[in-house]
């Protein structure tokens, strides 16, 4: 196996888990960091596959203000935690 197979494995197994970690959590802004963390996985990914341009334009909206976006809708609503 070469280095850039053994990269695009390692790539996939950390994209998969932090998709699943996002499910997983609880919390909301965790799982919202969660998904940051696997867009910026997969422009990374994009990126070895020799597409920067991809790879920017999902690192700009799908990590960054896709991101923000969720953090202020998650801040903005009232938390209804049972007693």
């Amino acid at each position: 196996m070469s280095l850039f197979e053994i990269a695009i494995i390692l790539l996939s197994i950390f994209m998969i888990a932090s998709a699943i970690i996002s499910i997983w959590f609880k919390d909301l802004l965790a799982s919202v960091i969660a998904l940051a963390v696997m867009s910026l996985l997969l422009s990374l990914y994009f990126y070895i596959l020799h597409a920067p341009d991809v790879a920017i334009a999902e690192a700009g909206v799908g990590a960054c203000l896709t991101t923000a976006i969720l953090i202020i809708t998650i801040k903005s609503t009232k938390r209804m935690e049972e007693d």
